[in-house]
């Protein structure tokens, strides 16, 4: 069997099959030699040239103007036209069917991804309605409690104000998370990079949470080797954000008296710098998504008063991937988790 005929070579092989049917009714009918050949022959040519014609304007014709169709729309998506290749198109049938089904894995691709881009945002609208509902409800409450008559006692009055001045900065804190995400993701928010010892940013980030540390009596520290000066080109405000949240992060969930160190390592090119707690650890179904906004290891868990929006870590990716490096973590459950991202070194 011939593997994706050309229409010259499927008429021939028609036109042949048509001629010899001819050839054994002339023989049927006890006609001359002469005749037989003779018939052959015109039947041979005359069905050629008509399936020839019917192939290339009625049926090549038509599954061309579908292999462009699909051929220009792949190549517009890319912005890579060229008309040059398309026509030197020779066979249309072999080159449509690779094109359909290159064409249609690529359209389920895009569908799964529209689908799970779907599931996201139904996912973050949800989100975001319950985080803004929280602090909002509070200080709803709040003030209508004071305007029912709690405002005429003084302590009331007081604890009331300071609750709802601690929910209005939570809602202040969520507004400005989510408008850091957006610039990050649009790209409008350009990273102003300098030269600096992230030694020296890591100590400042240490001294600025000292306190929280002291309240669940959590040492901080540098890894054995790792106290000592690397130079980094980066964001140097951008990268405070990231340490502190991810210090932040490894002081509210590692255990009681433990330790959260951080490690400096030479990568050639790159620094690579560790955020290690010995807390409770993160399962390992959830490591996936532990950088997606709003996501929670522990949904029943509820936040103290120093607790975030659950955009840091999402911001701490966007941050990252716009110096083009990459962040990851590890983690076993009940041993403690590593946060890890690179920097170009200076």
């Amino acid at each position: 069997m011939i593997k994706n005929p050309t229409p010259k070579t499927l008429s021939f092989f028609t036109s042949l099959c048509v001629s010899l049917i001819a050839g054994l009714i002339s023989f049927i009918f006890k006609s001359g030699y002469t005749e037989i050949i003779a018939s052959v022959i015109v039947v041979f040519f005359t069905s050629f040239t008509l399936i020839l014609y019917a192939l290339e304007f009625f049926i090549y014709r038509k599954i061309k103007l579908i292999y462009k169709t699909i051929h220009n729309q792949k190549l517009q998506k890319f912005s890579q036209f060229n008309f040059t290749e398309l026509s030197r198109v020779n066979d249309p049938v072999s080159d449509v069917n690779e094109e359909v089904l290159e064409w249609a894995a690529d359209q389920k691709i895009e569908i799964d991804q529209l689908k799970q881009n779907e599931i996201f945002r139904k996912d973050f609208l949800g989100n975001v309605s319950h985080e803004l509902k929280t602090p909002i409800f509070s200080i709803q409450g709040y003030i209508n409690t004071l305007l029912d008559g709690a405002m005429e006692d003084q302590e009331v009055n007081i604890y009331f104000l300071t609750k709802a001045g601690k929910a209005t900065d939570r809602l202040a804190a969520l507004a400005m998370d989510l408008e850091s995400i957006s610039q990050l993701e649009s790209g409008y928010l350009q990273m102003e990079m300098e030269l600096f010892d992230i030694n020296d940013l890591i100590r400042d980030v240490f001294y600025s949470t000292e306190f929280l540390a002291q309240e669940r009596h959590i040492t901080m520290g540098f890894k054995e080797g790792c106290d000592r000066p690397f130079f980094v080109e980066a964001d140097k405000y951008r990268i405070r954000e990231v340490l502190s949240n991810l210090i932040i992060n490894s002081i509210k969930y590692g255990k009681d008296g433990g330790k959260s160190s951080v490690g400096l390592y030479d990568m050639d090119e790159n620094i690579l710098i560790e955020v290690t707690d010995n807390g409770l650890g993160i399962e390992p179904e959830f490591l996936p998504r532990l950088f997606e906004r709003f996501f929670r290891v522990d949904k029943s868990r509820v936040r103290g008063t120093e607790g975030g929006t659950g955009l840091g870590l999402s911001i701490v990716k966007h941050i990252i991937e716009a110096h083009n490096q990459t962040i990851n973590v590890r983690s076993k459950h009940g041993i403690g988790t590593t946060f890890a991202f690179t920097l170009s070194k200076g």
